[in-house]
């Protein structure tokens, strides 16, 4: 009778739950600030919960491309990264928002890295955008880059990497002022998501699992002992632990 009781509460300690949010399309991303937590929904724009997903608001006056790919929060600052209508800033919660495509020359923002002032996207087609002044205007820096499909992007030190369907590549800001390709150990070049974590950064690739390297993308070596599927689109984060989708 314990026994089975155990597993009973286990059972429902583990269950999700499905929220409140009145959209079932496809969730593309999310961004957290506090309590606020925002959702970019394909086709739907983006939705706002500050009860932990209980309620959720529409939250798209001023958005004029519904299809969300990418979100990020730097302060007072939220971003949304859309397909086809490049990105868009919100300063008051996703009350309002408003374009900020100023020397933008490719409007699909596949991956966004926000610390304000400089924030740094990723478009497919068009590679990678900088900005210095919270989006106010944006200077293509592509120098370097083969692929200019950029599907992910993440910070290691002050360094950004950027994800593509043909390899990792690097922002060297320490002497060339360009991207280099890094992909020494990487069987698998088809990279969907990426992660700094601590002084490490790991690679989820669509058929090859994951790969992590030690030395800034120096080297890679694969980890996938217990992965049971490896096509990764996702990573996160709660303390020591790395969650892969």
């Amino acid at each position: 009778i314990l026994t089975v009781l155990i597993a009973m509460t286990i059972n429902a300690n583990a269950q999700w739950q499905q929220t409140a949010c009145p959209h079932n399309g496809r969730t593309n991303c999310f961004a957290i600030s506090g309590s606020n937590i925002f959702t970019g929904i394909e086709n739907d724009g983006i939705y706002l919960s500050t009860d932990d997903g209980a309620a959720w608001t529409l939250v798209n006056t001023g958005l004029t491309n519904t299809s969300v790919r990418s979100l990020a929060i730097s302060g007072v600052n939220i971003f949304a990264g859309t397909a086809g209508s490049g990105l868009f800033l919100s300063t008051n919660n996703g009350s309002n928002w408003a374009a900020i495509n100023n020397g933008l020359t490719n409007n699909d923002v596949r991956a966004i890295l926000a610390m304000s002032p400089y924030i740094t996207i990723g478009t497919y087609g068009g590679g990678a955008f900088m900005s210095s002044d919270n989006g106010g205007s944006w200077s293509a820096f592509n120098t370097g880059l083969t692929n200019l499909n950029i599907v992910a992007l993440t910070l290691s030190g002050y360094n950004p990497y950027a994800g593509t369907s043909t390899g990792a590549y690097k922002y060297d800001y320490d002497a060339t002022n360009t991207w280099l390709t890094v992909n020494n150990g990487l069987t698998n070049l088809d990279i969907y998501t990426l992660l700094g974590y601590e002084a490490d950064l790991y690679a989820g690739t669509q058929g090859g699992g994951i790969f992590k390297s030690t030395d800034n993308g120096a080297n890679w070596s694969a980890i996938n002992t217990g992965l049971t599927f490896n096509y990764i689109t996702s990573f996160a984060v709660s303390g020591t632990n790395i969650f892969a989708g």
